[in-house]
């Protein structure tokens, strides 16, 4: 009722409406193309593992865009200017998408590959793993700027990328869910209790990638051995000896 109130009263130019409504359109959907754009360079990533890799380091990737009445909230809290060049400085996660992965080290792997390509440019580089939040929250969240044509324009777009692993995503979504459940206001028994998990999921990504290295070094191993074979040489005549016929022929006459 109270936004038909105020679209009845004599202060109201429609036409300025209208006008604002265009231009908040086309605001929105700067973004929605910039999640657009950033979801295909990511998925052309995660291709590029699975076709010519053994290995694909991304899980899940999971995108959003904030809602004009989020955005209000938004720049009523931070007190800036109500001017969309001003929202755009002061507001940088409007489009967002979060990348969970299998290990730490992938977290550094895939944002070196994201920031090495030309039409990124990175703003700002907040480390949570090296640095992590006095709550135990781990992530590495990067603002980046990346170029959006449309029909009569080029606009430069920020969209803030979190990459983080599995069980850090895990924890980070309970947590959010914890804090929604008692409107933020969580007993500090179980704010400590959520940091110790904090950390539980920490050492459990540390152990799995330690984990993963000694079992890729042994896959390493592994081959070299299986796949090598010993060159036999009798006077002018050369013959190739199958390590699995010398392994056998070494077990038979031990």
């Amino acid at each position: 009722m109270k936004g038909l109130e105020l679209l009845n009263t004599e202060h109201i130019d429609l036409n300025e409406i209208k006008k604002m409504k265009v231009e908040m359109t086309r605001f929105m959907m700067a973004y929605k193309f910039a999640l657009d754009e950033m979801n295909t360079k990511i998925n052309i990533l995660k291709d590029e593992f699975n076709y010519i890799h053994d290995y694909n380091p991304i899980e899940h990737i999971k995108s959003r865009l904030k809602s004009p009445e989020s955005i209000f909230k938004k720049v009523v809290k931070k007190e800036c200017s109500f001017s969309f060049n001003s929202i755009k400085e002061s507001i940088r996660d409007i489009a967002g998408i979060r990348i969970s992965v299998s290990f730490i080290s992938d977290i550094y792997e895939l944002s070196k590959m994201l920031e090495s390509q030309k039409d990124i440019r990175v703003i700002e580089r907040k480390d949570y793993i090296k640095n992590p939040k006095p709550n135990g929250y781990q992530s590495l969240h990067l603002i980046l700027e990346i170029p959006i044509f449309m029909s009569d324009r080029e606009d430069l777009v920020y969209v803030e990328v979190q990459i983080r692993t599995i069980a850090m995503d895990f924890w980070a979504s309970l947590e959010h869910k914890i804090y929604y459940k008692y409107n933020k206001e969580v007993p500090n028994r179980l704010v400590q209790e959520l940091k110790e998990a904090a950390l539980t999921a920490t050492a459990l990504d540390k152990k799995m990638e330690r984990l993963n290295k000694e079992i890729t070094a042994y896959k390493e191993t592994t081959a070299v051995i299986e796949n090598e074979e010993m060159l036999l040489k009798i006077n002018k005549d050369q013959f190739y000896l199958p390590m699995n016929l010398i392994k056998s022929f070494i077990q038979n006459n031990k």
